[in-house]
């Protein structure tokens, strides 16, 4: 029996709809990989340039604080900004800025230990000078607890004539026994004198001699 003419029409028709249909599909599918595939790389390249841009941004900061440190030592190092005729006129370098500071840091710390060891003297004399005036208040307070104490003293005029006295007898033996020839010779006078006319009981006598004659002069 003959197909009407009609069916084969169709049936070709509908045959070649699925093929298109499926091509359809299939270039719709290869598009969306092709996209997906740009956008993936375009990430990456994206990506990259952010790490690369801010890897960039981060040594430009780290060279600017360098640069910055390096400024402000020069600034505060006194050596550092006075001339230095070995280098001319030139800006100082790293090193020598470096070493600049290094030298002044040793000069405070010297600076340092010899203002602590005046402070340290200072502290002594303030606390001998306490001490002192301390016991000068006790003086006084005695004074005036007992005022007739002191009108029997002996006078600092009588204590010098004393004072005197032996110091004249000292002398004349001093001078008497010495002999100034020669250094050696002048040494060994020294020793033999100590040794005889500095004898406790040879000085007694003459504190004894001295103390009678000034005794005479004032009665």
């Amino acid at each position: 029996m003959a197909e009407p003419p009609g069916g084969a029409a169709e049936d070709s028709w509908g045959k070649v709809g699925f093929v298109l249909r499926d091509r359809v599909f299939l270039l719709a599918g290869e598009s969306d990989d092709e996209d997906s595939d740009y956008h993936q790389e375009s990430y990456k390249e994206s990506y990259k340039d952010q790490r690369r841009r801010a890897h960039t941004q981060a040594e430009q900061k780290r060279r600017d604080a360098i640069k910055k440190g390096y400024n402000d030592l020069q600034a505060i190092v006194p050596t550092c900004e006075q001339q230095d005729f070995s280098i001319g006129s030139q800006k100082l370098s790293k090193a020598i800025v470096l070493q600049k500071t290094i030298d002044y840091i040793q000069f405070l710390h010297k600076e340092k230990k010899k203002q602590e060891e005046e402070v340290s003297t200072l502290r002594k004399d303030v606390m001998a000078l306490k001490i002192m005036k301390v016991n000068y208040e006790q003086i006084v307070k005695a004074h005036q607890d007992n005022p007739n104490e002191g009108k029997n003293q002996v006078s600092d005029e009588v204590k010098f004539n004393v004072f005197q006295g032996i110091m004249d007898s000292l002398f004349q033996s001093f001078n008497a026994s010495i002999s100034v020839t020669s250094f050696q010779e002048l040494s060994a006078c020294v020793f033999s004198w100590i040794e005889e006319q500095c004898k406790p009981q040879t000085l007694r006598d003459v504190v004894i001699r001295v103390l009678h004659k000034v005794k005479s002069q004032l009665y």
